[in-house]
């Protein structure tokens, strides 16, 4: 299992939306590359990065702040946000990401993302993004709901060569009142690829419950900001477990 801290970027800067609204941003840094660096000096493996100018508009738009993160750290990159095609993503792996999330694409065009999924070049490399509200699926930087459900889509890859899946739970989301434990472990128990959890992950409990669920990982954003815990904290908890 990884803690995975999170950087969220938008206009250049690390910031957080309130629960997916664009209206309701905290903003944190304005300098992603360094607080990746840190990030990486703390002792993560892993950092989540998403596009949320790229989640909003539908195309990419932080490619270069993701390659000079890339460029400039040890750490491996998860990147998503607003991966529509596949272009893109061929664009990020060739910048430097490891792992690329799609979640709106992937459920609006089904036969495009189980295509691109079974690809040799692209097999391990793909993360389904699976954003739910009250359990059903959320897409385009969750402003439009959907009446699919996390677990059915969850059965339904089991057997795809995923790298993951990242599940967040959009009523946590930035609000630190602790992530979703029962969404979360119905997801985990059906999961065949490693499932990620984020949202809502406020202090070292929080990280020490998830830890003793089956999960590859958890993504940990405003509470590292706001120093409700450290991230040497929380790695080695989940070294410890």
């Amino acid at each position: 299992m990884h803690i995975l801290p999170a950087i969220d970027l938008r206009d250049g800067k690390c910031v957080r939306l309130i629960q997916g609204d664009y209206d309701r941003q905290i903003d944190y840094a304005d300098d992603p590359v360094a607080m990746a660096r840190q990030f990486a000096d703390d002792g993560a493996t892993w950092l989540h990065v998403v596009d949320l100018d790229g989640a909003k508009a539908g195309k990419l738009c932080n490619l270069d702040t993701i390659r000079r993160i890339a460029a400039s750290s040890p750490m491996n990159l998860e990147v998503g946000g607003g991966i529509r095609d596949t272009a893109s993503v061929d664009a990020l792996l060739s910048a430097g990401v490891s792992r690329v999330v799609i979640g709106t694409r992937a459920l609006e065009d089904w036969a495009w993302f189980e295509a691109l999924v079974h690809e040799p070049n692209h097999a391990g490399k793909i993360v389904l993004g699976l954003d739910a509200r009250e359990g059903q699926l959320a897409t385009h930087g969750w402003r439009e709901q959907t009446s699919r459900s996390a677990v059915d889509v969850t059965e339904a890859v089991s057997a795809w060569p995923l790298a993951a899946i990242v599940y967040t739970d959009i009523s946590r989301d930035g609000m630190l009142l602790g992530p979703n434990l029962d969404a979360v472990r119905a997801l985990a128990d059906v999961a065949k690829v490693p499932v990620i959890a984020s949202g809502g992950v406020t202090d070292l409990d929080d990280v020490r419950t998830l830890a003793g669920l089956p999960l590859g990982g958890i993504i940990i954003g405003r509470a590292l900001y706001e120093g409700t815990m450290t991230l040497v904290e929380a790695i080695k908890i989940v070294a410890d477990t």
